[in-house]
């Protein structure tokens, strides 16, 4: 018997998820009773094939539908990323243009930095023309001042010169003349003992033959004679004042006072006189030379307070920074401030011979001593209330060496 032949046509359809929708299967049968049973075996096994197949291309084709997805979903992040680079360009583009209009901005203020600069520079041209005729000007007056200066310097030690000039000649001609007094003073002093002694003997050993009035005449040239005397003794004191050498030595200034007050004491007798000795600093100074200064002070003060009871006279002193200062006070008739100027001129006096005796060379004599010792003297009083003469000496360490 002819084998069977069979013809099977399986048709797949897959829908648009990729699933299987279903299969036709056309078979043919031939006449081939026998092997029917072969032959559907074989079919089963195709159609197991088949399916697997489908279900193989199934996977196969939700792969595929992950893959498009993930591509969709690449996409999509894609176009965020376009989207955001495009974002970023137009920031760019943002920030560009606004550092473009920046840019210009400071193109601009560069530009009115230069216009100002240029005006500046200008200005500063300007400046410094003036500056140089200024300094022009200034090197001119310079040369002017230089030239004005010389002349000045040349005039300065032309006068300087003559000043050396005088001055010389003034001390020559002041030496002369105290060489003149001194000499005179000298001379003077034998006649005028001469006169003093002869009119002494008249009044003494004439008196019976003399009458009043020749009596008064001989004591008015005897008193004459006296105060001449006394005014050459002190013309010589000044003018040794100026001869002798000045020798320091430590003076006990205190032990001074009272050695020329007890000298005094027989001008104070029967007197109500109130003496006070404060104490008195020491002074690096010419013994003799302070006696003299002493001397003078003290018998002024004795003699203007002689209308005054009781009569009060002081004395003291005091360390004041670089010198120590010594003062003589009395509550005599004292003296018009205006003429304290006057004091210690030569010759000058405040008050009349009649109502007090000098020679008004005293304290000329001290200011001269106190002087050559490197100090000041002054004198501070009032009318009717007494006076008080200072004069001051260099302290220890402003001493002057002799």
């Amino acid at each position: 018997m002819p084998p069977v032949t069979r013809t099977a046509t399986l048709t797949e359809e897959v829908q648009g998820d990729g699933a299987a929708a279903g299969a036709k299967e056309t078979v043919n049968f031939c006449a081939d009773p026998g092997g029917e049973k072969t032959g559907f075996q074989d079919m089963q096994s195709a159609i197991i094939n088949i399916l697997d197949d489908a279900y193989s291309e199934r996977a196969q084709l939700e792969d595929t539908q992950r893959a498009i997805i993930n591509i969709l979903e690449d996409a999509m992040h894609e176009t965020t990323a376009v989207e955001m680079i495009h974002s970023a360009l137009l920031n760019i583009l943002d920030d560009s243009s606004s550092e473009k209009t920046r840019t210009d901005e400071a193109l601009r203020a560069v530009l009115n930095i230069l216009d100002d600069a240029n005006k500046e520079t200008a200005e500063l041209r300007a400046t410094q023309r003036a500056m140089i005729n200024i300094l022009e000007d200034v090197d001119a007056e310079t040369n002017e001042r230089k030239k004005s200066e010389e002349e000045v310097r040349m005039l300065n030690k032309d006068l300087e010169a003559r000043v050396e000039d005088r001055t010389a000649e003034l001390t020559e001609a002041v030496n002369d003349l105290e060489d003149f007094t001194y000499s005179v003073a000298h001379d003077l002093r034998i006649p005028l003992r001469a006169i003093d002694g002869f009119s002494h003997i008249l009044l003494h050993d004439y008196q019976d033959k003399l009458d009043e009035d020749g009596k008064r005449l001989l004591n008015v040239v005897r008193n004459s004679t006296q105060k001449m005397g006394q005014l050459i003794d002190d013309m010589l004191q000044f003018a040794r004042t100026r001869r002798l050498t000045i020798t320091r030595s430590e003076v006990d200034m205190e032990r001074l006072v009272h050695t020329i007050l007890e000298e005094l004491q027989p001008s104070v007798a029967g007197r109500h006189l109130h003496l006070e000795v404060e104490h008195i600093p020491p002074a690096w100074a010419d013994g003799t030379m302070m006696h003299q200064v002493f001397l003078r002070l003290l018998s002024n003060a004795i003699k203007f307070s002689r209308s005054r009871d009781p009569a009060r006279i002081k004395v003291g002193g005091s360390i004041e920074g670089k010198e120590v200062v010594y003062y003589v006070k009395d509550n005599g008739v004292g003296f018009d401030m205006q003429y304290a100027n006057k004091l210690f001129g030569l010759f000058q006096r405040l008050h009349g011979v009649g109502e007090f005796e000098g020679t008004g060379i005293g304290l000329t004599i001290v200011k001269r001593i106190v002087t050559r010792h490197g100090g000041r003297v002054w004198a501070e009083g009032k009318v009717n209330e007494g006076a008080t003469i200072y004069f001051t000496l260099p302290a220890k360490e402003e001493r002057v060496r002799g």
